[in-house]
């Protein structure tokens, strides 16, 4: 139901908050009907260990959370990992509710979250367009007159007739993308999801929700790409902790906020498998950064070969895996993808290690991720912004002091010689 008229205001969060409850399950190996049995009856008399240690806990996804957004406004929300940005989407998208506190919105709202939200899988593509349409509202005839142009942008005119239960997961972005952004909701909702998107698609998504911005509808935009979020917003939330601790002009928030997040990473590491990061497929053990030093210098200028170690444990026998590695500047842009071959590994301890050569990236900041990939096609596990780094400046026999260009400043081959001689008379 369509929220009363708010003023200049179309969304007005007040004292918003969201808890989850997490269930810590001991995992014993077994999982036969003799341990379910006993673990059931247990947890019927288990109400807190001799520790003090219970077993659920509470989790505060979001905290006290206010804003108001006025129509046209074209919003970015930036943060790390677990921020919350997630979280608040949903809410505003009525997926989930609030613990606490209450959202008014007036107009209809279009989201793409996740890869296949707001789809049926058994239904094709042409009847998730009319499903989609229905959903926010729409007649038949308003649903015809935006339907070729969804498939056009879509690209998926092939298998329209086919139930997206088939499609790819670029495939469901890029219709699901095409739906909410052509079907004229009055707020449209885009996450971090673009990113599953090949870099074509993300160039004409970003030009559409320009283009959705410009004709004064709003625009919330979750994105780890800083620079993007620069081009198409002018105002910012910054979320750390599911609390909402800076908004305003969108510089401003950029600024501020990779003023906060520029602590440096060289070595992530954990000694027990039960507790790191990953599922029951890999877990991760360490990952590092070894710099080759020159000289007596204990910082990583431009000249200064880099090297990353990653290791983690493998529990599935004969899994065929390999490792992707994305160096990305700190604004979001990704400068380079390098991945391993593909190898059967036992269960165990597998290690990968990657070199960046001196003399290769520009001065700056940087952050890198690392994806465990199955089959070459299945990401088993991506741990986002697993180190970062800077790398100084340094310049030798060379008088111009502006700042270099570019992200990448090698060393190459080039040479400049006299070819003629010019005799005077």
């Amino acid at each position: 139901m369509k929220q009363p008229h708010l003023g200049m205001s179309v969304i007005v969060a007040e004292n918003i908050s969201k808890k989850y409850i997490i269930d810590h399950q001991r995992k014993n190996g077994s999982s036969g009907l003799r341990d379910i049995v006993s673990e059931t009856v247990n947890k019927l008399f288990r109400k807190q260990e001799k520790n003090g240690f219970t077993e659920k806990e509470e989790f505060w996804a979001l905290q006290d959370v206010n804003f108001s957004i006025d129509k046209g406004d074209r919003i970015g929300i930036v943060g790390h990992n677990g921020a919350g940005k997630s979280t608040l989407l949903k809410i505003l998208s009525r997926i989930t509710e609030p613990t606490t506190g209450q959202i008014k919105i007036d107009g209809r709202i279009a989201s793409l979250l996740e890869v296949g939200t707001g789809f049926h899988p058994e239904l094709t593509g042409r009847e998730n367009i009319f499903l989609n349409g229905a959903i926010l509202g729409m007649s038949k005839g308003e649903i015809r007159e935006s339907f070729d142009a969804i498939v056009d942008f879509a690209g998926v005119e092939k298998f329209l007739d086919t139930p997206v239960k088939r499609y790819s997961s670029g495939m469901y972005v890029r219709l699901g993308f095409a739906i909410a952004a052509h079907l004229n909701p009055e707020i449209l909702i885009v996450d971090e999801v673009l990113a599953v998107g090949d870099t074509e698609f993300q160039k004409k998504c970003l030009g559409k929700m320009r283009d959705v911005s410009e004709s004064g509808r709003t625009l919330l935009f979750v994105s780890h790409n800083l620079t993007a979020i620069q081009a198409l917003c002018n105002k910012s939330f910054y979320f750390e902790k599911g609390r909402l601790i800076d908004q305003g002009d969108t510089t401003h928030i950029v600024t501020n906020y990779l003023s906060k997040v520029s602590h440096k990473s060289l070595e992530k590491h954990w000694d027990n498998i039960e507790s790191a990061p990953g599922n029951d497929q890999v877990r991760v053990k360490s990952f590092k950064l070894f710099p080759e030093y020159q000289d007596d210098l204990t910082h990583i200028d431009v000249r200064t070969p880099i090297n990353f170690q990653f290791e983690f444990w493998n529990m599935v026998e004969g899994a065929s895996l390999n490792l992707s590695m994305h160096l990305y500047t700190f604004t979001g842009e990704c400068i380079f993808n390098v991945g391993t071959q593909a190898e059967n590994f036992s269960k165990g301890l597998v290690s990968g290690t990657c070199e960046i050569p001196g003399n290769f990236l520009n001065d700056g900041s940087y952050v890198v991720s690392m994806m465990i990939v199955k089959d070459t096609s299945t990401v088993l596990y991506n741990m986002e912004e697993a180190l970062v780094f800077d790398i100084e400046d340094y310049r030798e026999n060379v008088t111009w002091y502006g700042k270099w260009p570019g992200y990448i400043r090698p060393q190459l081959n080039f040479s400049i010689r006299q070819t003629e001689h010019v005799v005077n008379d």
